[in-house]
């Protein structure tokens, strides 16, 4: 009986070696595998994944060139620019747009003048992605959206250059204006292989010589 137990005792042992064994095999193995992925991700590829994290981090954003001046012979300023903030949407940011403008219309002036032109911003600026909703916000208006600019993700708001004319009407059918870029003027852009240079750029000069001299004073994006 004493023998027989002893036999089962050295057989048990020899199946917990053999267990254990197979255990401390499987083991190694998946900390080869694992070694063997991390020295290839962290010495191999690390070059590339280094670029991939780097332009990731960064990203070119054009820089819109002040306009030019428009003066006359004496020097008197006929068309000069001012900077004012924009409430601008992010489209592909928003899952319900038509509510972020109400909740937004119910912590700034948002009229439905306002509205009907962004509306119809969208329907003219396809695959465009950024759209002011109002311009000229007062600065009490930028203080009440960047306290509240957590609560809307898509919205932002931007300084942006404006167009100023302080003689008015006078002279205006010489001197011209700018106006919204629209899809004829994205042709002309395109066809002049000036489309790079008008990135960051949301207005062109129409009439007047706000036209006539238009790639001059528009300027080089940076």
């Amino acid at each position: 009986m004493r023998l027989a137990e002893i036999r089962d005792t050295k057989r048990d042992l020899y199946y917990f070696q053999l267990r254990l064994g197979v255990a401390a095999v499987i083991v190694f193995a998946a900390f080869t595998v694992l070694f063997g992925r991390f020295f290839y991700l962290q010495v191999i590829q690390h070059q590339y994944y280094d670029t991939k994290a780097e332009d990731n981090r960064i990203s070119i954003v054009p820089i819109q060139p002040n306009r030019g001046l428009i003066l006359d012979r004496n020097g008197v300023v006929l068309a000069r620019n001012y900077s004012a903030y924009t409430l601008e949407l992010a489209l592909g940011k928003i899952a319900d747009l038509e509510g972020t403008i109400n909740a937004l219309a119910k912590l700034v002036d948002i009229q439905p003048r306002d509205r009907r032109r962004f509306q119809k911003l969208r329907e003219e600026s396809k695959g465009r992605d950024n759209l002011t909703l109002r311009s000229r916000l007062t600065d009490e208006e930028v203080a009440v959206l960047a306290v509240n600019r957590y609560r809307f993700p898509g919205v932002d708001i931007k300084g942006r250059p404006f167009r100023q004319y302080p003689l008015g009407e006078i002279a205006s059918h010489v001197v011209g204006y700018i106006s919204r870029i629209d899809d004829r003027d994205v042709e002309r852009i395109e066809e002049s292989d000036q489309a790079g240079n008008y990135k960051g750029t949301d207005h062109i000069g129409k009439t007047g010589l706000e036209q006539s001299y238009e790639r001059a004073l528009h300027g080089t994006t940076g």
